[in-house]
């Protein structure tokens, strides 16, 4: 490949880790913290996420696990982040309101939480329409949220994470300050759009459980143990420099009771850490808030 360029996308700069500047987050916390909770609802007989082998359509038993996180699993995750007073975000697919509309309703009394943009439904890919219709969907989901929560989401993640090369551009046209697109970095940084810059928040792909559970196929103990080990780990490495670790959770996943009680476990350690009073446990909003704040120069691409 001598003498060739790599394709590019364009979007931000290579800027190592190592060659940035400090700054701390609010109080003088150095490791941000933050749990998404992917709210989701899938139409019957239409795709979607299967445990095991795939059924003939409408393959009611792998909807059936799917919509027990929407009948079971997102209240016992949240009565277990409210015992431990965690703040969730939560990525929701804008059918929920016709759908599911005593969940959206219990969401929207959650104010330490926040509510972001996660498409319509995740039983189809906005990522993958032609540009006019993806930016329809963009719209359409952001207004939904806008009239029934009073405010448009700051934050979007697409569904399934497969953005089309103009999502970005999309996203900052429609208002959004912040995206999850690009889980290459433990630090917020700039992102390059046709309209100017959007900020990109650290999103989790190691720490996601439906890439343990899914794709892995690890055990929920697993799954405990990496994101143990990646939050201690990341505490340590934040003496020097603010990181940020999300965990991305689903309620058909995580939500059923032998993974919650790993959950439940998870949580129990985190926060009876010895130095947890280094830890800001917050939103992605939060952080973008704070990060869009800052002296240019100081988050890569500013």
């Amino acid at each position: 490949m001598s003498g060739h360029s790599l394709p590019t996308h364009g979007r931000f700069e290579y800027v190592p880790i190592t060659g940035r500047a400090d700054y701390s987050w609010p109080g003088g916390k150095r490791l941000a913290l933050w749990v998404a909770i992917n709210v989701e609802t899938f139409g019957y007989g239409l795709d979607g996420p299967t445990l095991g082998n795939p059924l003939p359509m409408p393959d009611q038993r792998n909807w059936s696990w799917r919509e027990y996180g929407n009948r079971v699993g997102i209240w016992r995750m949240l009565e277990m982040a409210d015992q431990f007073g965690v703040p969730l975000a939560h990525q929701v697919n804008s059918c929920l309101y016709d759908t599911h509309p005593q969940i959206m309703a219990a969401l929207g009394k959650r104010t330490q939480d926040e509510i972001m943009g996660h498409g319509r439904t995740n039983s189809e890919k906005p990522g993958m329409r032609p540009e006019a219709e993806e930016r329809a969907l963009i719209a359409e989901a952001t207004e939904a949220i806008r009239q029934h929560e009073g405010k448009a989401p700051g934050g979007w993640m697409t569904p399934l994470q497969a953005e089309s090369a103009l999502t970005n551009d999309l996203l900052k046209e429609a208002g959004y300050r912040y995206c999850v697109s690009w889980p290459c970095d433990d630090q917020p940084h700039w992102v390059k759009t046709r309209s100017g810059p959007l900020l990109n928040v650290p999103y989790a792909v190691e720490t996601n459980d439906y890439v343990s559970v899914i794709h892995l196929r690890q055990d929920a103990p697993v799954y405990g143990d990496v994101v143990l080990r990646q939050f201690e780990e990341m505490l340590e490495q934040s003496v020097e420099r603010p990181l940020v670790l999300a965990l991305s959770l689903h309620t058909f996943i995580m939500g059923q009771p032998h993974r919650l009680r790993v959950l439940r476990d998870i949580f129990r350690r985190i926060m009876g850490h010895a130095h947890f009073d280094r830890v800001w446990l917050t939103t992605p909003g939060a952080i973008a808030d704070h990060c869009i704040g800052l002296k240019p120069g100081i988050v890569p691409g500013s």
